[in-house]
């Protein structure tokens, strides 16, 4: 493990995810949310859901000095579909407003086992058919309207970008997933990784947080691509992707397999694994390998956003 990351390791206790622990993790993230950082407004919405679902809550960034019309980006936290709220991210968030140039929007979407699949993903899309649906009143250019998301926000992301193309109704020009969790079959259908998976986000974490979704025992048969985006069959067509994870993540190999996929069913895909990187590396900042995979990040995004 990269030593910079050792204070993560440090500040998060050790514990795998289970009902039973499940609110005390939902209060310990509330805690760990950042304070707001750089000169970017955010305001509070409520958008309606769909087909009668509850209205979803999102937060809206906007740069100051951002021309128009902006490019946006529909940002979704992490946290294994069963924790977590778009303040966890806010800083970045800000950060990303800023350094790019885009309006950001992120979406509070239900999470499970309250809400299992496919509640979720239908709040993000909900969030993303209203912003392209008003993009003259938000300033946003509806041809430059990308997702964004950190571990399960990275798979709603993937799933998402699915589902849009799959209806036809709001076109996505880039896909940024940030170490993506995809793939339901992992820590329960195959080999395990012998040397990934051992640190934050472990197998019975997993097994956990994917049953809570799919309301069903995880690497089943069946499981829908818009709830796990690996399960996927077809993956042409979709947009350009940005994928980085940490080689000791446990989702390393679904997230590698998963960009070779899309390479090959023709889909420009750039893909960063980082070396002795853990899952949840962002939470350590001020370390080397996070900085290098932030602007790694940037990068990708402020070119997949630039003017067309």
């Amino acid at each position: 493990m990269d030593p910079e990351l050792a204070q993560i390791v440090a500040q998060v206790p050790a514990f795998d995810m289970s009902a039973d622990v499940l609110p005390a993790v939902r209060a310990m993230v509330l805690t760990m949310e950042a304070p707001p950082a750089a000169e970017v407004g955010c305001v509070e919405r409520e958008l309606p859901g769909l087909g009668g679902a509850p209205a979803v809550r999102v937060l809206i960034y906007t740069p100051p000095a951002a021309a128009r019309p902006a490019p946006a980006v529909v940002h979704i936290h992490g946290g294994g579909y069963v924790i977590g709220r778009p303040e966890m991210n806010d800083a970045r968030n800000r950060v990303l407003a800023r350094d790019v140039g885009c309006i950001v929007m992120s979406v509070d979407y239900r999470l499970a086992p309250e809400t299992p699949f496919p509640g979720g993903v239908e709040d993000c899309y909900a969030a993303l058919a209203w912003l392209h649906g008003h993009a003259d009143e938000m300033g946003v250019d509806p041809r430059r309207i990308a997702l964004s998301g950190e571990s399960a926000g990275g798979g709603l992301a993937a799933s998402l970008a699915i589902l849009a193309r799959d209806r036809g109704e709001v076109p996505v020009c880039f896909q940024q997933l940030i170490f993506p969790m995809i793939d339901d079959r992992t820590g329960t259908v195959g080999e395990a990784h012998p040397f990934a998976g051992e640190l934050l986000w472990r197998p019975a974490s997993n097994r956990y947080a994917w049953g809570a979704l799919l309301n069903a025992a995880p690497g089943g048969d069946g499981v829908s691509p818009y709830a796990a985006a690996a399960r996927a069959q077809n993956l042409a067509g979709l947009p350009p992707a940005f994928i980085a994870v940490g080689a000791l993540d446990l989702f390393v190999e679904e997230d590698i397999d998963y960009a070779r996929r899309l390479i090959r069913a023709g889909v420009p895909t750039e893909l960063h694994v980082y070396p002795g990187a853990i899952h949840g590396y962002h939470m350590a900042p001020q370390a080397r390998i996070t900085q290098q995979a932030d602007q790694d990040a940037a990068n990708a995004m402020r070119h997949a956003l630039a003017q067309r």
